[in-house]
């Protein structure tokens, strides 16, 4: 009634149609219709403002809306009669574009703008949902963490701008802000990010609660989300715990949130900056100087003063160090028991040949586990660099792969001391890992053949200083070992007389041969 007041009103001025659609911003063919209709009740332009009383007024809506007794128009009601197919189709994901469509090809012809109208107000199509306020919780417990772009800043390095990111930390019960503006957000950067940010506070949370981010959580779920393990180690280090906030849920950390606006807005618009480093610098000083002695619009109250005096003193201990960030891999257990880390080659205990286990790498040693078992702990060794510990090969074997001549020469000599003797004879050379192989042989003769006859052999070839394992196993193959074979034989001179002892000197060895093999035939 009152925008209808207005438009008579207007024309009884004497106003143009097209000064009271502008006046009363509404569309001219809906002020003709007004104006006929108070002429058809009776309304003459020279009447005063008093002929518009209520009962013109009505007979005017009466004339005009005639088909709406409920204030609403044949579309709405048309609209109304698919009420609940609409829900459906809204509850199913369709948008309201498509249900347009879909109420078309059933015949329904309405406008685009009354079935808006109808699924906002009848539906709750479009409506955000009402929000409660979280309390803030204890001083010095939680802070809220999550990243924000800031813009570009010059690069000298590169001679370009990048994209910077400000790693944002925000005090859940004062509001204290703190910016670490970085170019990549990796593990690394978080984790210096986190140290400033302790070292800017003064003391570290109880509680951080960050944003899904990658280097953090690994698998994002509401319930049991699975963090990477090399942050989960700077958490017990620091002493925090993590608290998530759910993937695309900001009201899970609004003050943070509304912290990464206000810093985009008052810090970071409208600034040059040299490079990162004095990008950071300047953050921190706004940190502390600006955004934290402002009038909070929520706590009315200025962050720092409220923080320095109920949240400081709460705090956990300033870290004294740097934290050794490590690096976790599931390597494969090669052939030869060995794994490769970070470019290096490490041994591995056990049977795990072809099985993958998980390994921890930190800037000074290399730690293996298989099903949550220490299996071994290595010094990090350089890139291409190797460490195998002799223990962990098969013992038949770990003597030759390490080149270990002492543990072979001690092997021989659990044989005899001969046998260890001519070991180490045969191990007297420039290169003596060449003759590593025939002091293995002898080593196979002494386990074949009698121990004591091989050390016997020993004896024998060492008391005519020959050293040769092909000499060995002829002598055992011959059952020669305990026969002074090694023994030469004196020539005999024609005309002198052979002592007694010479006589019972045999011939060299290599010389014995069966009388039978002598013996000839005559052809008949």
């Amino acid at each position: 009634m009152v925008e209808v007041k207005e438009i008579l009103r207007l024309w009884l001025d004497g106003r143009s149609l097209r000064e009271v659609s502008r006046l009363a911003a509404v569309d001219r063919k809906t002020v003709r219709r007004y104006i006929d209709a108070a002429k058809a009740a009776g309304l003459d332009r020279d009447d005063g403002l008093a002929a518009l009383s209520d009962e013109l007024l009505g007979a005017v809506i009466a004339t005009v809306r005639p088909d709406r007794p409920r204030g609403t128009g044949a579309a709405w009601e048309t609209v109304a009669g698919e009420h609940e197919r609409i829900q459906a189709w809204l509850k199913q994901g369709l948008t309201l574009t498509k249900v347009h469509v879909l109420l078309e090809r059933r015949g329904v012809l309405v406008p685009y703008r009354t079935l808006h109208r109808y699924a906002v107000a009848e539906l709750g199509f479009g409506r955000r949902r009402a929000t409660v306020p979280v309390a803030d919780g204890d001083p010095g417990v939680e802070v809220q963490v999550d990243f924000g772009r800031l813009g570009l800043i010059s690069d000298p390095a590169r001679g370009t701008r990048r994209v910077t990111h400000g790693l944002i930390f925000t005090a859940v019960y004062s509001r204290y802000m703190f910016i670490y503006p970085t170019h990549r957000q990796t593990l690394d950067e978080v984790i210096a990010g986190c140290d400033a940010a302790w070292a800017f506070y003064g003391g570290v949370f109880a509680v951080v609660i960050p944003d899904n981010l990658r280097p953090v959580v690994g698998r994002a779920d509401p319930i049991e989300p699975r963090f990477s393990d090399a942050f989960r180690e700077y958490a017990q280090a620091r002493g925090f715990v993590i608290d998530p906030a759910r993937v695309r849920h900001p009201q899970d950390k609004p003050r943070v949130e509304n912290g990464v606006k206000y810093a985009q807005r008052s810090f970071f618009a409208g600034e040059e900056f040299l490079d990162l480093a004095d990008c950071r610098a300047r953050a921190q000083l706004w940190c502390a100087q600006i955004a934290g002695l402002r009038i909070h619009g929520t706590t009315r109250a200025r962050p720092a003063e409220v923080f320095a005096a109920e949240e400081a003193p709460l705090l956990g201990p300033v870290p004294d160090g740097p934290f050794a960030i490590p690096v976790f891999s599931k390597p494969l257990v090669a052939r030869d028991r060995h794994v490769e880390v970070s470019r290096a080659v490490y041994s591995v205990p056990g049977e795990l040949i072809g099985t993958r286990i998980r390994a921890r790498t930190d800037a000074t040693t290399v730690k293996l586990y298989h099903r949550g078992q220490l299996l071994k702990v290595h010094p990090r060794q350089e890139p291409g660099g190797r460490h195998t510990d002799p223990a962990d090969l098969p013992s038949e074997v770990s003597a030759y792969a390490m080149r270990d001549l002492d543990g072979l020469a001690r092997k021989a000599a659990s044989y005899g001391d001969h046998v260890g003797r001519y070991a180490a004879a045969i191990l007297e050379h420039p290169l003596p890992w060449t003759k590593m192989r025939q002091v293995y042989r002898l080593l196979g003769l002494a386990r074949r053949y009698d121990a004591d006859a091989t050390d016997t052999a020993c004896a024998r070839a060492l008391e005519v200083e020959i050293v040769n394992v092909g000499l060995i196993e002829r002598m055992l193959t011959r059952g020669l070992a305990g026969v002074d074979t090694m023994a030469p034989a004196r020539p005999a001179t024609s005309g002198a007389a052979v002592d007694a002892d010479a006589a019972v000197v045999p011939a060299a060895g290599r010389f014995v041969r069966d009388p039978g093999e002598f013996s000839t035939r005559r052809p008949s």
